[in-house]
């Protein structure tokens, strides 16, 4: 696949075949992936914690909030959950601030998990005191983002040269997910002067 046609299929899935494990090699390796990526400084700071266990991602998902758009949608049902998930943590111990290495290690996992056929989510609206407490996480670690990953179970269609103003997405009759982009052009800036 090209960069272009991973990142077309890497959308945010909210929807997934939980039957359908992961399991910790997966996992580790798409986190490895990201030791490949660019770093604020090259301080590294991100640390990461796998789950693929139906217990463990029960204890994660109860801490997650879903889809705000879709204010009649409570998340995923049962069997529609992730099958997995990764947290990423911040190492205060390392660095204070974390700029946007969490975003670039996010978007390199989501690709790696679209080049093995799966899908997945970033997830910021956490409960994190909460998710902190019932994974005993180190006070240490900052809890910046969690990624729920699965094979998806959702069609999600892009909606080329609409604007998200009014409506960031939305659900058909048929469940499909329709998430509209912005034409080039009006992402595109000019100076005022040169």
């Amino acid at each position: 696949m090209t960069i272009r046609e991973l990142l077309k299929r890497n959308r945010s899935y909210r929807r997934f075949h939980e039957n359908d494990p992961l399991d910790a090699a997966m996992l580790r390796g798409l986190v490895d992936l990201t030791r490949l990526c660019p770093s604020a400084a090259n301080r590294q700071p991100l640390k990461y914690l796998i789950s693929w266990t139906p217990e463990r991602n029960a204890r994660i998902f109860a801490h997650l909030r879903w889809a705000a758009a879709l204010t009649d949608w409570p998340g995923p049902a049962g069997g529609e959950r992730p099958a997995g998930y990764i947290v990423i943590l911040g190492d205060t111990r390392i660095a204070t601030d974390f700029y946007c290495d969490h975003g670039i290690a996010a978007q390199s996992i989501l690709l790696g998990a679209v080049e093995q056929g799966l899908g997945g989510c970033i997830v910021a609206s956490i409960d994190r005191d909460a998710l902190r407490r019932d994974l005993g996480i180190p006070e240490h670690l900052e809890i910046l983002l969690v990624l729920a990953l699965g094979r998806p179970k959702e069609q999600v269609a892009l909606e080329m040269d609409t604007r998200p103003d009014q409506k960031p997405y939305w659900r058909d009759q048929d469940s499909v997910h329709h998430v509209p982009k912005r034409p080039l052009d009006e992402i595109l800036v000019e100076p005022a002067t040169e």
